[in-house]
């Protein structure tokens, strides 16, 4: 869910002409904080592709593998695969962290920190890539203490997407059962609520037939299962007279529970007899390459999207009214979301284990790639009824308190 545009973020283009009002003169005059993102979106897929060139393609060159200037590389080995990944990575993350503390708690237009977080493109990219150098001259014990952190770092980044996801489809629920739209858009619920059963159920079945053809699969049974289970007890209490939340958010959510059970079983290793479709052909094709590419583009718009929508993160939402001055969405978080999002790459290039060695054009594979996402799975259930009880139990408890 994007946050409110500002309409007044052009008061800094003097000098520009007439045929100079794009936004590219914006650029130039830093006064585009909405156009910035996409720049900082573009940075953090240069730094995903080039993780996955030390990964796939620099460790195949043999000069490469020769780097004796490079002390800490103990012979290029511990400078590309997976700790190349992890030093790019902490490149990344240094970026973003840096620019977290310098333009955290920005909240109007044209002050100093909002120029430097809307502007000054070239001095920001250079510092990027000097970033990115000085990993690759740390010792190898401190990238292994930072692949450590990285495990918690991309957990908490899979939190606050979580979080994200889950308020989007609660906001765009009472949006829907408004006043407003309530009576003009029954038939569109309906149809949507209905639609997105109706893909659960296919998604579930077709798990059953690829990832669950003989008996023996009792772990894939079990996270299919389950998943169907949960997807009930979603839609009961939902439905439920007290919470009346409807039938269109357990809807939309057991799409996303279904998509990360999916992703699980994608995830677990290959070799297995339970994962005939899985992506057991070891040569390099096409379909190998295209779902490794729409891969670093889900993880790029997935940090994008998140990093953009601090709102459902605030404490406190007061009644004060916006002000046309004000910044359009939350410089720090944007900026934290992409720093955990760099953490959140290098797990899903590695599998989540820096001792793990994973094939060509393969993301997030691995048995803890796997538990990841079915905990992630769980995590997202348990997140989103507590979203539908709580405003139950606090008024149970003020009701108790007078």
């Amino acid at each position: 869910m994007e946050p409110r545009e500002s309409n007044n973020i052009n008061s800094n283009q003097q000098g520009c002409g007439l045929k100079d009002s794009s936004w590219c003169c914006q650029f130039k005059n830093a006064s585009n904080p909405l156009m910035a993102r996409y720049v900082y979106g573009l940075i953090f897929l240069a730094a995903n592709m080039l993780a996955w060139a030390t990964r796939d393609e620099l460790s195949s060159i043999s000069a490469l593998t020769e780097l004796k200037g490079f002390k800490a590389c103990k012979v290029g080995k511990d400078c590309l695969g997976a700790h190349g990944v992890l030093r790019v990575s902490m490149g990344c993350f240094l970026f973003f962290m840096m620019m977290f503390w310098s333009t955290t708690r920005t909240s109007k237009l044209n002050e100093p920190r909002d120029r430097w977080h809307s502007g000054w493109w070239a001095t920001k990219i250079v510092l990027w890539i000097i970033l990115t150098i000085f990993t690759f001259l740390l010792p190898s014990e401190l990238i292994d203490l930072y692949g450590e952190v990285a495990h918690f770092g991309a957990g908490v980044f899979l939190l606050i997407q979580l979080v994200s996801i889950i308020s989007f489809i609660t906001w765009l629920n009472d949006c829907f059962a408004s006043e407003k739209y309530a009576e003009r858009c029954q038939i569109h619920v309906m149809v949507f609520a209905t639609g997105s059963y109706f893909i659960c159920l296919v998604g579930i079945i077709l798990m059953y037939i690829w990832y669950a053809p003989i008996p023996s699969c009792l772990l894939n049974i079990f996270f299919i299962t389950w998943t169907l289970v949960l997807l009930q007890i979603m839609t009961s209490v939902s439905l439920h007279p007290k919470v009346n939340g409807g039938i269109l958010s357990p809807g939309l959510m057991g799409l996303y529970v279904v998509f990360l059970c999916w992703c699980a079983i994608r995830s677990e290793p290959e070799g297995d007899q339970c994962i005939r479709t899985s992506g057991t052909v070891t040569k390099t094709d096409w379909q190998n390459i295209i779902s490794f590419v729409i891969g670093i583009l889900a993880i790029v718009i997935a940090t994008f999207s998140t990093g953009i929508d601090s709102k459902c993160f605030q404490l406190r939402k007061g009644d004060k009214p916006a002000e046309e001055d004000d910044v359009p969405y939350g410089y720090g978080f944007f900026h934290f979301v992409f720093a955990t999002g760099a953490m959140y790459f290098a797990m899903l290039l590695i599998g989540w284990n820096t001792h793990h060695s994973m094939r060509k054009w393969s993301l997030d594979v691995g048995w803890t790639s796997a538990w990841v996402r079915i905990v992630n799975e769980w995590l997202a259930v348990c997140v989103y009824l507590w979203m539908l009880i709580a405003p139950i139990i606090w008024k149970a408890r003020q009701t108790e308190s007078t």
